[in-house]
């Protein structure tokens, strides 16, 4: 896909941000994978995020998330599939070859591994990924990988495939800026947990969709959110943030990790195998499972 015209798909659309199942070997269920990802191909969606974050990609091996990528492929139909893509400069331009070879049609890019970088080499990295393929890059604003918008500006004119920004950084003042300064040039998407929550305020910022974790449970919970986000309907967006996402986030807030991990127990619940959550994550509680059960009986 042309990196131009996914950005103009993934501009306003929901994304949906798939979990990796494991099997009993821990190794990847590409057949469990293929039927969460086929139940949730009845609702629309403007592109899937595969072996990203909520994927566990900090777990998975490179060969794992190509195998990832060739697995969605089979059944993505017309849904763009965009892979996480990080680690050092070298391993994430290598990484984005071998997800372009497997028929990706863009990368999200996930921070450099540990060590803080000043503007320059973030910059670096960023370039020489988007110069390693024709794909289409998004970066990830989170972490030790923060990009600030001089830097972010001077790539977009230099890179025409760098076509998205995705923050999970939370600070408003540079979305603003970001998104003020680059204009049409990127489409914006959020990326903090469970973005439900913050979405209100990132469209005042001018960033207007993001990325749906509960979309892997709670489809039609997740799309009402987003359409009403769209339409400014505020009034069902936060019956909704008192219904179902706060104490959703009450639950993910017990233990650092659980926003993967009660995602993933969230699909569990739905019927579909996903297996644990890889070390260094935890699983859910008995209890907190209940408890999620409970959340989840009254939405869909």
């Amino acid at each position: 896909m042309n990196p131009l015209e996914l950005r103009e798909i993934i501009r306003t659309g929901l994304l949906s941000f798939p979990v990796t199942p494991f099997d009993a070997q821990d190794e990847f269920s590409k057949s469990a994978f293929q039927s969460h990802l086929g139940w949730l191909s009845q609702y629309p969606i403007a592109g899937l995020i595969v072996a990203g974050a909520m994927g566990e990609m900090f777990s998975l091996t490179p060969q794992e998330i190509v195998e990832v990528v060739r697995a969605t492929k089979e059944v993505a139909g017309d849904a763009p599939v965009i892979a996480g893509c990080g680690y050092g400069t070298r391993m994430a331009c290598e990484l984005a070859r071998e997800i372009e070879a497997a028929g990706g049609d863009g990368i999200l890019l996930l921070p450099h591994y540990l060590i803080g970088a000043p503007q320059q080499g973030i910059a670096d990295r960023i370039r020489a990924v988007c110069n390693s393929t024709n794909m289409a890059v998004i970066v990830y604003n989170r972490g030790e990988a923060c990009v600030s918008v001089e830097a972010l500006e001077q790539l977009a004119a230099e890179c025409p495939n760098l076509i998205g920004f995705k923050d999970g950084a939370g600070d408003i003042d540079v979305v603003r800026r970001v998104t003020l300064t680059l204009g049409d040039r990127l489409s914006y998407m959020g990326g903090m947990p469970t973005h439900e929550l913050y979405a209100q305020a990132y469209r005042g910022a001018g960033m207007p969709t993001y990325s749906s974790a509960t979309f892997n449970f709670v489809p039609e919970t997740a799309l009402k959110f987003h359409k009403a986000f769209l339409a400014g309907d505020d009034a069902t967006c936060e019956g909704l943030l008192r219904d179902f996402y706060y104490p959703f986030a009450k639950i993910r807030d017990r233990k650092p990790g659980y926003a993967i991990a009660a995602v993933k127990a969230g699909v569990a619940l739905r019927g579909f195998e996903t297996g644990p959550v890889r070390s260094p994550l935890t699983g859910l509680t008995g209890e907190e499972i209940e408890m999620l059960q409970q959340l989840i009986k009254d939405h869909k």
